[in-house]
C-alpha cells in the first residue's frame, strides 16, 4: 500500500546496497502450498507496535496469502535472549515451515539461525539484521533513521547549534541497528554541536533512559540541556518524565522512533519534539509475502520483493527489502499516522490533549 506518508519518506539507503536482489533460490529450502505455518519471534512488550501492529498485521497477510489456511505461530522474547533462543528452539522444535525473527541480541541468535538452516527451515531476519545464515532481511534504513533523529534537532537548535549541550541516549549494544541509528545520528551532530553525555541502554529499557537521564541532568546542569537524542520512544517518554521530575518548565527538543501513541500524543503537546514514524504496514506485509514465497518456492516473487542486499559480520549480499521513514512532527501527524490508518483523530485526541489537537488543527 502505497501512501502519502511514504511519499514523504527519504529513501536514499547509508547501507551497503545493490540495485539487485538474490534470485530467492535455495536448494534446501522446503516448497509447500498453502498449508503453511510461520513462526514469528518478536523481541519485548515494552515497545508497543510489536504487539499492536507487527504480529497481527503479519498473522492477517499470511491468512490472506494462504487462503486462510496458513497460520502464525507467534512468540515473545519480553526482553530475554535467553527466553528467545529458548522459543527459537521450540520453532526448530515443532517444525515450522519458516522463521522471521527480530533477535534481541544479533550475535547471540547466530547459533540458533544455524540450527534452523541445519533442520531445513529459512529464517528472515525482521526489523534487526541476525547474524548467522539468515535467508532475507526486512527492515528500514536504520542509518537512516538516525540522520532523521539528527537533522531533527538540528534544525530545532538552528544557529545555536554549535555551542548546544546535546544527550545522546542510544538504544541496547547488543542490538545490532542501535550502531546504525547512532551513526546516522552522529552523522549529522558531530562537530555541529557539543556532545556531552552519552549512554547506551540495556534491552532499550525506559527505567535505565530515565536513570541514565538524571545522571546527565547531575552532570551537565537542568538548563544547560539543548537537545536530547533518544533513539526510541520508550526512551523518550522516561528521558522527558526525568526533565520534569527535576523541574524543566520547557522542554528542549527530544527525539524518538516507532510513533507510539502516548509519543503522538506528546509530539502533540509539545513534550516530545518528533518521532520517526516506519510504515508498520509495510514493514510487516512484505515480511509476510517475503516469508510466503520463501516457503513455497517463488523465487520470482521472492526477488522482486528483495530488490536491495545488504551485509552482516557474518554474511555478504543478504537479499533485503528496506523499508522508508518520515520524520512525524506536529506539522504532518493527519499527512502519516491517520492516513495510514494507524490512528484515528479520536486515538490521539484524548481529553487531555483535546486543546493542543485544536491548536494545530488536529480535529
Amino acid at each position: 500500500m502505497r501512501t502519502a506518508a511514504i511519499a514523504l519518506a527519504v529513501s536514499v539507503s547509508a547501507l551497503s546496497l545493490t540495485a539487485c536482489g538474490d534470485d530467492g533460490s535455495d536448494d534446501t529450502a522446503v516448497q509447500k502450498g498453502n498449508d503453511i505455518t510461520v513462526g514469528l519471534l518478536l523481541p519485548d512488550r515494552d515497545t508497543a507496535r510489536f504487539e499492536k501492529f507487527d504480529y497481527p498485521l503479519i498473522r492477517d497477510e499470511v491468512a490472506s496469502l494462504t487462503e486462510n489456511k496458513g497460520k502464525v505461530r507467534y512468540a515473545n522474547a519480553e526482553a530475554s535472549v535467553s527466553r528467545q533462543s529458548e522459543q527459537f528452539q521450540k520453532m526448530i522444535d515443532d517444525k515450522v515451515d519458516v522463521i522471521l525473527v527480530d533477535a534481541l541480541n544479533s550475535k547471540k541468535i547466530a547459533s540458533d539461525v544455524q540450527k534452523a538452516k541445519d533442520a531445513g527451515i529459512p529464517v528472515i531476519a525482521y526489523d534487526r539484521l541476525a547474524e548467522g545464515p539468515i535467508d532475507a532481511y526486512v527492515s528500514h534504513d536504520n542509518e537512516l533513521v538516525g540522520q532523521v533523529q539528527g537533522r531533527a534537532i538540528m534544525g530545532e537548535l538552528g544557529e545555536k547549534s554549535e555551542k548546544s549541550k546535546v544527550v545522546m541516549m542510544n538504544g541496547d549494544p547488543g542490538d545490532p541497528n542501535t550502531a546504525r541509528f547512532k551513526d546516522g545520528a552522529l552523522s549529522e551532530l558531530q562537530g555541529q554541536v557539543d556532545i556531552v553525555e552519552q549512554y547506551d541502554t540495556k534491552e532499550w529499557k525506559p527505567s535505565i533512559a530515565k536513570a541514565n537521564m538524571e545522571k546527565a541532568i547531575q552532570a551537565v546542569g537542568l538548563n544547560d540541556i539543548a537537545a536530547v537524542y533518544s533513539a526510541n520512544d520508550g526512551m523518550a517518554g522516561a528521558v522527558i518524565e526525568a526533565l520534569q521530575e527535576a523541574g524543566a518548565t520547557k522542554m528542549p527538543p527530544v527525539t524518538g522512533q516507532d510513533a507510539n501513541l502516548d509519543a503522538v500524543q506528546r509530539v502533540v503537546s509539545g513534550e516530545q519534539y518528533m518521532t520517526v514514524y516506519k510504515s508498520f504496514l509495510l514493514e510487516a506485509t512484505n515480511a509476510a509475502k517475503i516469508a510466503v514465497a520463501k516457503v513455497q518456492g517463488r523465487a520470482i516473487e521472492f526477488a522482486a520483493l528483495t530488490r536491495e542486499t545488504v551485509d552482516s559480520p557474518t554474511a555478504k549480499s543478504i537479499p533485503a527489502m528496506l523499508v522508508p521513514v518520515v520524520a512525524l512532527t506536529k506539522d504532518n501527524i493527519k499527512e502519516t499516522v491517520i492516513t495510514d490508518g494507524v490512528y484515528t483523530v479520536k486515538d490521539i485526541c484524548t481529553s487531555k490533549y483535546k486543546a493542543d489537537c485544536q491548536a494545530i488543527g488536529l480535529e
